[in-house]
C-alpha cells in the first residue's frame, strides 16, 4: 500500500469533515441569531459576538472554496434556511456566477429558505452584493425583483428612481410579495416623493397592501392614516403587533389611553393591552401593570412593560423572583426547527410584585402624569441614540422607531441587521 496515498486520503477525509462541521455550525448559529435578534435579553455586544462566531465558520469554508462550496451545495437539498444563508454567503464571496445562481434557486424555493437568502444579501459587504442587487431589480423574473427590493430593505439602501419605475408597473403591483415589500421600503427609506404611491395603495382592498401603505405613510408623517390602522390594533391578526408598536408612539397620551381602553374591552386581548401600554409610555398605567404581575401568565410581560416605561432593570434592582421550575417552551435543540419559535416571554425576569410596588411608591413621584416616557426618560434624540448603542434587542427595536418618528428625514434604522463593524 502507498503510504503517501493513504495519508492523502486521510487528510482529504479530515478536511471534508472540517468543512461539514463549518457548514453545520454556521447554519445553526445563524438560526440561533434569528431567534436572539428579537429576544429581550441580548445586547448589541452579545449579538456582535455571535456574528463573529458565524463569520469564523464562514471564513473556514473559504479556505478551500471549491470543497467548501461542494459541502454547502449538498446541504441545500434539505431546504434549511441556515444552510441557504451559509451557501449564499459563500457563493457571493466566491464571485462565481453558477454558485450564486444555485444558492438563489434554493433560496426562492419557499418562504423558509427565502429568509436565509435575504439574510445573506444583508450580510456580505456592499461591494459584493450591490451588483447582484441591481441585477435582481432589473431582472424580468418578479421573484428576483423581490430579492432586489428585500436587499434594499435589509441594507437600507435607496434604489432611487428605479423603485419609482417599478412601482409604476402593473405587473409589479400585481405581485403581492414584491408590492408589499416595496411599500414597506418607502417608509423605511422615508421616500416622501413616493407618497402618491402610498395614497393609491390605501384605496386597495388587500389587507396586506393596505397595512404596509398605512405603516409607511405614518412613518412619512401622514397622521391621518391612523384610521386605517385602528381596526388592526383592535383585532388579532398578523399586523396587530406591528400596528401597536408604531401607532401608540404617534398618538398623544390622552388619545392613546382611549385606544387602550377600547382594546381592553375584549378580555382576550390582555397581552395586546399590556404591550400597547408599554409603547405609550404612560406612567399613569404603572399601578395597573403591577397588579397584572400577580397573574402567572402575564407577570413577565407586565414586568417588561414596567421597565419600558420606568427604565428600571428588575434584576439589577433585585425586584425579581427566582424563576420557577417549569419546563422551557423550547429546548436548545428545537432552535434548529424554524417552525418553532421561543415564547416571547422567555428570558424575561419574573417580577416580585410586592417589591416592585414598594419601589414605585418611592420613585413614582418623579414621573409626570400625562407625559410619555421611554426606559425612564422623556423622549429625546440623544437618549434614543444612547439606547441604540447599549440596550437589549427589543429595546433597540423600539428606540429605532421612536427616533425615526422624531427625525422625519433619516431612514428607519434596521436593528435586526448585523452589528456595524463586524466583518
Amino acid at each position: 500500500m502507498d503510504i503517501t496515498q493513504t495519508n492523502f486520503s486521510a487528510d482529504s477525509h479530515s478536511q471534508r469533515e472540517n468543512l461539514e462541521h463549518c457548514v453545520t455550525e454556521a447554519a445553526f448559529l445563524w438560526l440561533l441569531r434569528s431567534v436572539q435578534v428579537d429576544q429581550p435579553r441580548y445586547t448589541i455586544r452579545e449579538m456582535a459576538d455571535l456574528e463573529q462566531r458565524i463569520d469564523a465558520q464562514l471564513d473556514g469554508l473559504m479556505v478551500s472554496i471549491d470543497q467548501g462550496w461542494e459541502v454547502c451545495a449538498a446541504a441545500l437539498d434539505g431546504g434549511d434556511p441556515g444552510a441557504v444563508f451559509t451557501a449564499a454567503v459563500i457563493a457571493l464571496r466566491s464571485h462565481d456566477v453558477p454558485k450564486i445562481q444555485r444558492a438563489v434557486q434554493a433560496g426562492v424555493a419557499n418562504d423558509r429558505s427565502l429568509n436565509g437568502l435575504i439574510s445573506a444579501l444583508g450580510w456580505v459587504p456592499a461591494v459584493i452584493v450591490q451588483p447582484w442587487r441591481d441585477k435582481f431589480l432589473l431582472s424580468k423574473d418578479l421573484k428576483h425583483k423581490y430579492l432586489g427590493v428585500a436587499a434594499c430593505s435589509v441594507r437600507r439602501e435607496n434604489p432611487g428612481e428605479l423603485l419609482t419605475e417599478l412601482l409604476a408597473r402593473e405587473d409589479c403591483r400585481q405581485h403581492a410579495k414584491f408590492y408589499t415589500r416595496a411599500l414597506r421600503l418607502i417608509g423605511e427609506l422615508r421616500r416622501q416623493d413616493l407618497m402618491p404611491v402610498l395614497e393609491t395603495a390605501l384605496t386597495e382592498s388587500n389587507p396586506e397592501v393596505l397595512f404596509w401603505a398605512a405603516w409607511s405613510s405614518l412613518l412619512l408623517g401622514r397622521v391621518e392614516v391612523i384610521k386605517h390602522l385602528r381596526p388592526l390594533v383592535l383585532q388579532r391578526g398578523p399586523y396587530q403587533e406591528w400596528a401597536i408598536q408604531l401607532i401608540f408612539r404617534v398618538l398623544g397620551v390622552e388619545t392613546g389611553r382611549e385606544w387602550v381602553s377600547a382594546l381592553a374591552k375584549n378580555k382576550t386581548q390582555i397581552r395586546a393591552v399590556i404591550k400597547a401600554t408599554a409603547v405609550l409610555g404612560d406612567p399613569h398605567a404603572v399601578n395597573w401593570l403591577i397588579a397584572k404581575m400577580a397573574d402567572p401568565l402575564l407577570t413577565r410581560l407586565a414586568g417588561e412593560a414596567f421597565t419600558f416605561i420606568t427604565g428600571v432593570d428588575l434584576e439589577q434592582q433585585q425586584l425579581h423572583l427566582p424563576a420557577p421550575d417549569i419546563p422551557p417552551s423550547v429546548s436548545a435543540d428545537d432552535v434548529t426547527d424554524t417552525h418553532v419559535g421561543l415564547d416571547e416571554d422567555d428570558d424575561l425576569p419574573f417580577p416580585n410584585a410586592d417589591k416592585v410596588a414598594e419601589f414605585w411608591r418611592r420613585q413614582g413621584e418623579h414621573f409626570l402624569m400625562g407625559r410619555r416616557y421611554f426606559l425612564g426618560k422623556p423622549l429625546s434624540a440623544a437618549w434614543l441614540k444612547t439606547v441604540l448603542k447599549a440596550a437589549t434587542q427589543r429595546q433597540r427595536h423600539a428606540a429605532a422607531l421612536e427616533l425615526a418618528l422624531i427625525d422625519s428625514h433619516s431612514p428607519l434604522l434596521n436593528t435586526r441587521a448585523r452589528v456595524p463593524g463586524v466583518s
